[in-house]
């Protein structure tokens, strides 16, 4: 049984439109708690959120497929309210669970915000509670919640419907939580865990084989080690050179081997697992993806070091347990590479993001019109959008002026006479100085949690940099809010 929100105020429960929010306060949790005061007050907007909440159920997992738990039968689960709460915090102040924990249940003002009253001290959350609740979001229902907000915003400082709606639009890189990659360390990993995994199910089911894992991956780390340690000689003696070489020839022979005769021994308890025991292929799929990852990795060292190839790039996997990660290079001072995925935005002259997308494996000038697309499907005032040269190519500049009344696209290279009359236009020129506008967004987004995400997998990726988006408008609702306060408190006084 599951509520959005419990319209039945208790004894002792402050109503959220009657809670005492410090405007004087320069923390970032007034804002955010005025720009979800601003929801729940709103009565439209509140009906249109709660409306989208409503699917924000777990699942129970069936013979052939999942299906959403009953939100009238069983226990009383967390209300979509207080869990909306809680994850736009998470990412407003970029806190991990153990804070967003802390705060659920001693701050007083939040526990208003989730419906606590005086008589409510021993309601409290678990830390398991809130991860797993938190989780519950998806990409799609964010997107759709983001919507909502923004056209609050525009509402809020009198931007209409009819009125045309400019944009920016630039990417950045938000990082996964992964070391620094090489083949030997990734061999590393996968063989750990493929040992791991094969150890914690035989001792489920009653399998001897691997009662010295322990003892079998500190060994492997001492060849692991010593292959870290080697380093290519550079001395000019043609035989120590040779000698250098051959003696780290042989200790990678020596770690490949070793990682072949343990790869050996987890495809035989997978088979014995299967065949003799009965267990289910898509229950071994964990032990079956570390078992590739490892003979990939093996495959691949055994070609750049023993054969001197060259592994070509799209070959190569960067982490194997966030294995949508992506060596990007775009060319900033100082910052010769970054390990993640590309997020492009598009934000409107008022500081909301109208629209995001994580891009796999796509380029800038590949989700240009895309961006755009998507953008009008949502709000179809939008007229104005500015771009820097890395979206440029020549059909981008082609099927966007059909899209858009005025796109401001500076080209790469030497410009022809009909592009230096675009380019050096006035309303050209101002558009392009104000663009530079969209860093400070994404700036706000890395600083408020989307620098680098710590949760797994792509789709935890893309739900964690829909939840930064959102909460990102929401406190710019509240600071919008704010400052709207504090005029009208100075022209009182």
């Amino acid at each position: 049984m599951r509520k959005v929100h419990s319209p039945q105020i208790s004894i002792g429960q402050v109503n959220i439109s009657e809670i005492e929010i410090d405007l004087r306060s320069r923390d970032d949790i007034p804002q955010i708690l005025l720009g979800l005061k601003h929801i729940y007050t709103t009565p439209p907007l509140r009906e249109a959120v709660f409306k989208i909440l409503e699917e924000v159920v777990p699942y129970q997992v069936g013979n052939d497929e999942q299906t959403p738990a009953s939100t009238s039968l069983g226990r009383p689960g967390m209300e979509q309210w207080a869990i909306l709460v809680l994850g736009l915090l998470r990412l407003g102040l970029d806190a991990d669970f153990d804070r967003i924990h802390e705060l659920a249940n001693q701050h007083r003002t939040i526990r208003q915000m989730l419906g606590h009253g005086a008589f409510d001290e021993e309601k409290f959350y678990s830390l398991g509670c809130i991860r797993d609740n938190i989780q519950l979001f998806t990409p799609e229902i964010m997107e759709r919640i983001n919507q909502e907000v923004v056209r609050a915003g525009h509402d809020l400082i009198g931007q209409k419907k009819s009125e045309d709606l400019s944009g920016r639009c630039d990417s950045f890189v938000a990082k996964t939580d992964v070391h620094f990659p090489t083949d030997t360390n990734l061999l590393f990993d996968a063989i750990r865990k493929t040992i791991q995994t094969c150890a914690f199910l035989c001792t489920i089911y009653c399998i001897v084989g691997w009662r010295q894992s322990a003892f079998n991956i500190r060994q492997f780390k001492k060849l692991y080690r010593t292959i870290q340690k080697l380093k290519h000689s550079t001395s000019k003696d043609e035989k120590k050179r040779q000698a250098k070489a051959e003696t780290i020839r042989t200790a990678y022979e020596a770690y490949l081997d070793q990682a072949e005769s343990f790869l050996e021994r987890a495809r035989a308890t997978r088979d014995q697992l299967h065949k003799g025991h009965g267990v289910p292929l898509p229950m071994l799929d964990e032990l079956c993806t570390y078992i590739s990852h490892a003979e990939r990795q093996i495959d691949q060292i055994r070609r750049r070091v023993l054969e001197g190839e060259t592994i070509p790039h799209k070959e190569k996997v960067f982490s194997i347990f966030e294995p949508h990660t992506e060596w990007i290079c775009k060319g900033k001072a100082g910052v010769p590479f970054e390990l993640g995925l590309r997020v492009c935005i598009v934000e409107d002259t008022h500081g909301f993001i109208l629209h995001h997308k994580v891009m796999e494996k796509e380029t800038d000038d590949q989700i240009a019109v895309e961006m755009v697309v998507e953008t009008r499907k949502r709000y179809s005032n939008f007229e104005q959008c500015s771009f820097d040269k890395g979206f440029h190519s020549r059909n981008n500049q082609r099927d966007l002026a059909e899209l858009l009344t005025r796109v401001v696209m500076p080209k790469k290279g030497r410009l022809s006479e009909a592009d230096q009359l675009r380019e050096y236009s006035d309303e050209f020129r101002h558009a392009k100085r104000r663009h530079s506008a969209v860093e400070s967004a994404i700036n706000a987004l890395q600083v408020h949690g989307l620098d680098k995400c710590p949760d797994h997998g792509i789709i935890g990726f893309k739900r964690y940099v829909a939840l930064a988006v959102v909460a990102r408008n929401i406190q710019k609702l509240g600071a919008t809010i704010l400052e709207m306060e504090r005029v009208l408190n100075q022209e009182a006084a």
